[in-house]
Formats: structure tokens, C-alpha cells, sequence
């Protein structure tokens, strides 16, 4: 595989990983007049799917990033991706202080990529 390639398969795999499994651990909130057990199974198995991207995306990623970076990668497009579902499925709005405090993990983001 071009070492060009990876980045881009990586960073692909994990979004929509992590689109899975945002559904996956907040999409019942929306239901909750269905039973608990039910909301489990039906995030299990959309969490299945969040594996068949995740691990993909670790193994793909792995030697091109390291694990600290890979880590850092999933935990900004998590924060990206449940911004946008917390606003446009589940109708919530974003406040300053959440701003602020993301703003200070991208920062993290940069120390853990600055050599």
C-alpha cells in the first residue's frame, strides 16, 4: 500500500467508526420508551460495524502513526463527530464552555503530533 494512502484510509476508517459508535452509545436516547434490553442489543449490534472499522483503521494506521497519535486521531474525530449528532440528531445546542474545552484537546492534539 503507497505510504501516501494511509493517512487518508486511516483517518476514513475511523470516522466512520466512530459514526457507528456514536449511534451506537447515544442513538437510544432518542427511544426511551423502548425497553432497556432492547436498546442494548440494538447498540451491540451497531457496534459490531464500529469494530469492522476501528480495527481496520489501528491496523492500517499502526507504523505510520504511533499509538498515542492514532489514540489522539480517534479522540478528535469522536469529539467532531458527536458534536454534529448531538445537534442534528438529538436537537441540542452547543455551548462556549464546550467550545473552549475542545479547543484545549485540539491543543493537546498539537503536543502529541509536535516533534
Amino acid at each position: 500500500m503507497p505510504t501516501t494512502a494511509i493517512p487518508f484510509l486511516t483517518i476514513g476508517f475511523l470516522i466512520l467508526s466512530n459514526v457507528f459508535m456514536t449511534f451506537a452509545w447515544y442513538g437510544h436516547l432518542k427511544f426511551e420508551n423502548k425497553p432497556l434490553y432492547l436498546v442494548i442489543l440494538a447498540s451491540w449490534g451497531i457496534a459490531f460495524f464500529e469494530y469492522c472499522m476501528q480495527v481496520p483503521a489501528n491496523r492500517i494506521g499502526y507504523g505510520y502513526f504511533n499509538a498515542a497519535q492514532l489514540k489522539t486521531i480517534q479522540e478528535i474525530i469522536t469529539l467532531s463527530v458527536f458534536v454534529i449528532f448531538s445537534v442534528l440528531y438529538l436537537g441540542e445546542t452547543i455551548h462556549w464552555k464546550q467550545i473552549v474545552g475542545f479547543a484545549f484537546i485540539a491543543l493537546g492534539a498539537f503536543f502529541i503530533f509536535t516533534k
